[in-house]
């Protein structure tokens, strides 16, 4: 397999950009998906300056970390959350990756039940063509009330019918939202998946507690024979929550991030 090994800089969430491209770099990690979740993780906002810009991409380019995805998750079902995230998908463009990540709702604490989905549908045709006119690709998120699963979101791109949406396959969320397992899920919705939240889980079902790759209950021997059959080549963002305790120091990211990427290579070697 020769999918790339990326930081999904959330990983650091409550740290800085500068903290999350050091362990990166320590991890032996040459991409990232920054993370631009207004009120969440800022490691980049869409009001930075050009010389803010600037400099972040000067920082990526002296670690030699390429930034090739970007989390802008908002709520597109309001007309607020699509102007934020049409302000992301500018920001995405100055910066020079290849896709943008939202979901269908809340960020956290979705409760939103959609019932009728014509309203997102449409939603997601229109801000698919403004990404595509961007030049990047808009991809949706295994995340939420709604859209927890693969399937899920693989349907609801089929109404959609534009060619510049894929999915962001979140591992542990397939669980945590979709309650599905993930190495069945995958290989359902594989034809779909742009890119992957290498993410573990343990404890119960929607227990919060996303440990660093290899060390949870997910059977990424099987996640990957998923890829590897379907010669799926997305990137591979590792992505490590934790605890709601947080991980305690960054040293202990940086710690959590060096195994998870080690346990990553490994799975790729032997794929």
């Amino acid at each position: 397999m020769k999918n790339a090994v990326c930081l999904n800089s959330n990983t650091y969430h409550g740290f800085t950009v500068e903290e999350a491209v050091a362990g990166a770099r320590a991890a032996g990690i040459g991409y990232i998906e920054l993370a631009a979740v207004r009120g969440w993780t800022e490691h980049a906002r869409h009001e930075m300056t050009d010389e803010e810009v600037t400099a972040l991409k000067s920082l990526l380019a002296e670690n030699q970390i390429e930034a090739i995805g970007m989390c802008g998750h908002t709520n597109i079902l309001t007309q607020e959350g699509r102007g934020d995230f049409l302000e992301n998908l500018d920001l995405a463009q100055r910066l020079g990756v290849q896709y943008v990540v939202t979901s269908t709702g809340e960020t956290h604490d979705d409760a939103t039940v959609i019932e009728d989905d014509s309203e997102l549908v449409g939603i997601l045709r229109d801000l698919a063509g403004e990404a595509q006119n961007r030049g990047v690709r808009l991809n949706i998120e295994t995340h939420g009330n709604n859209y927890g699963s693969g399937q899920e979101v693989a349907a609801l791109l089929e109404k959609v019918g534009h060619d510049n949406l894929g999915i962001t396959y979140d591992t542990a969320n397939a669980i945590f939202y979709g309650d599905v397992v993930p190495h069945e899920d995958l290989a359902a919705s594989v034809a779909k998946v742009d890119s992957i939240h290498l993410k573990d889980k343990a404890g119960e079902r929607t227990e919060w507690n996303f440990p660093a790759v290899g060390t949870g209950q997910i059977d990424f021997d099987k996640t990957f024979t998923a890829l590897a059959e379907a010669g799926n080549n997305a990137p591979l963002s590792i992505e490590i929550e934790f605890t709601p305790e947080g991980p305690g120091s960054v040293e202990a990211v940086h710690e959590a991030l060096a195994t998870a990427a080690d346990n990553t290579r490994k799975l790729l070697a032997s794929h």
